[in-house]
C-alpha cells in the first residue's frame, strides 16, 4: 500500500510538471530566424525606397511628352529626353506636341512604372529627374525611338545617354514620327529646347559642347550655334563638356565656324 501511494504521487508530479512545462511553451515566443528579415525590417527599406521616389510608382497624370505626375502629387521629369512644347504658356503649341503627349498617356498613364535615379534628384522646378520604365519598355528610350521625342544631354545625369543618341539617329534615319510630320519644326524646337534647357540648369555655366570631327579635329560648339542642337557629346570618344570657351581654347578645341 505504501508502494502504490509513493508510485501514485510519482506519477502525479510528473504529469504538473509535463503541464506547467506545456503553458511557457505556448507563451515563449520563438526567436526571429537570422535568414529571415523581420517584417519591420522589411517595411522600413521599402519605405526608405519610396521616400528616395525609386521603385515602383503609380501614374496619376500626365502633364506632356516628358513629364508626369504619381501617387503623392510629385512631379517626374524624363532624363535625357524632351518633347515638343504643348503646356508653356509662353509658347504656342509645338509641332507634334500633342501626339507626343498622347504617346506619353498611352505608355504610361494608370500604369505602375518602375525610377530609375542618375546623379541629379530634382531640376530648378523641384520635379523628380528619373529614368522610367513600365515592365521591361525603358520609356524615355522609347519615346526617342519612335520619333516622339528627341535626346538632350546634360552633364552629370548621361548613364543612358549613347543609348537615346543612338535612338534618335535611327528616328532621324528612318523618318519616324516628328521627323517626318515635321523634320524643319523637329530640328528648330530641338535647337530652341537645348538653348532652354541649357539656360534653364546652368545660366550658361558648363553648356559649351567639345565635339571630336570625322577626321579627328576638337571643335566646340557654345548655345546658339547653328549645329548646338544636333551636336552630341560622347565622352567615351574623348568628347567632353566646358564652362567656359577659355577652358575649351586651352584644352585645344576651336570654335565652330557656324557660331556667331
Amino acid at each position: 500500500m505504501k508502494k502504490l501511494s509513493i508510485i501514485f504521487s510519482g506519477v502525479l508530479v510528473l504529469l504538473i510538471g509535463m503541464g506547467i512545462g506545456f503553458e511557457l511553451g505556448k507563451r515563449a515566443p520563438l526567436p526571429p530566424s537570422p535568414n529571415v528579415p523581420s517584417e519591420n525590417n522589411s517595411v522600413q527599406e521599402t519605405g526608405d525606397d519610396r521616400q528616395s521616389f525609386v521603385g515602383e510608382f503609380k501614374v496619376t497624370r500626365v502633364v506632356d511628352g516628358d513629364t508626369i505626375e504619381i501617387e503623392g502629387g510629385e512631379r517626374v521629369r524624363y532624363i535625357g529626353i524632351d518633347t515638343p512644347e504643348t503646356v508653356d504658356p509662353r509658347k504656342p503649341v509645338q509641332c507634334f506636341g500633342v501626339e507626343a503627349s498622347n504617346k506619353n498617356k498611352k505608355l504610361v498613364m494608370g500604369k505602375t512604372i518602375r525610377l530609375e535615379k542618375d546623379t541629379t534628384d530634382r531640376d530648378k522646378y523641384k520635379r523628380l529627374l528619373r529614368y522610367v520604365y513600365v515592365g521591361d519598355t525603358f520609356i524615355n528610350l522609347e519615346l526617342v525611338r519612335q520619333g516622339f521625342a528627341y535626346s538632350y544631354s546634360y552633364p552629370p545625369d548621361i548613364h543612358y545617354q549613347e543609348q537615346i543618341v543612338a535612338a534618335q539617329r535611327e528616328a532621324e534615319e528612318s523618318k519616324n514620327g516628328l521627323w517626318a510630320a515635321c523634320p524643319l519644326g523637329a530640328t528648330q524646337a530641338a535647337t530652341v529646347s537645348q538653348e532652354a534647357i541649357a539656360k534653364e540648369n546652368t545660366s550658361g555655366d558648363c553648356a559649351i559642347k567639345g565635339n571630336i570631327s570625322t577626321t579627328g579635329e576638337k571643335i566646340y560648339h557654345l548655345v546658339g550655334c547653328g549645329s548646338y542642337a544636333k551636336t552630341t557629346v560622347e565622352e567615351s570618344r574623348g568628347e567632353q563638356w566646358f564652362c567656359s570657351e577659355a577652358e575649351a581654347q586651352a584644352a585645344g578645341w576651336r570654335k565652330a565656324l557656324n557660331c556667331q
